[in-house]
């Protein structure tokens, strides 16, 4: 398969959450994701909607929200090739969720020095928790597969492997 065979496989399985997937194929859509992303933030500087929907534009929302379900599906399967379950995105999502809301309760006030410090504290804390979830969950996604079939499915690489030397 080409790299733009690898990089449009998650679009054709669009929510496919079952199944294996190759690094390369994680790592190739990865790359077109960051692609479109960068076009579309060039489109949005050159029609003017560049802050449309608070932070994004209209055609980087447009690729945001064609991209979510596609990303989510190719890096459960990527988790599932090294025998790992989607639910090992969670590791990175949830502490960064509770961060911010608890960064939003603490600021509701709109002044940052009567925030509560210890809600504060604890979103940082949170943070870090997030970032640390964030590495485990890369060094899954750079990890090689699980050489031969697992419970998530056939090798997507057999008959490629060679074998170890003895």
């Amino acid at each position: 398969m080409s790299p733009i065979d690898y990089a449009l496989t998650p679009l054709r399985k669009y929510a496919d959450f079952s199944g294996r997937a190759r690094r390369s194929e994680y790592w190739w859509f990865f790359l077109l994701v960051i692609v479109l992303s960068i076009v579309a933030m060039i489109l949005d500087s050159i029609v003017g909607t560049g802050a449309m929907f608070g932070t994004y534009g209209l055609f980087g929302l447009i690729v945001g929200l064609g991209t979510f379900v596609p990303s989510l599906a190719a890096a459960t399967r990527r988790l599932h090739d090294t025998n790992r379950s989607g639910w090992w995105l969670l590791l990175a999502v949830v502490p960064y969720a509770i961060a911010m809301i608890m960064m939003v309760a603490a600021l509701a006030g709109g002044d940052p020095a009567t925030a509560g410090a210890g809600t504060l504290a604890t979103a940082g804390l949170m943070s870090i928790v997030a970032l640390i979830g964030g590495l485990v969950v890369l060094v899954f996604l750079v990890l090689d597969g699980t050489p031969g079939d697992n419970r998530f499915g056939p090798d997507p690489k057999a008959g490629e492997r060679t074998p170890a030397a003895v």
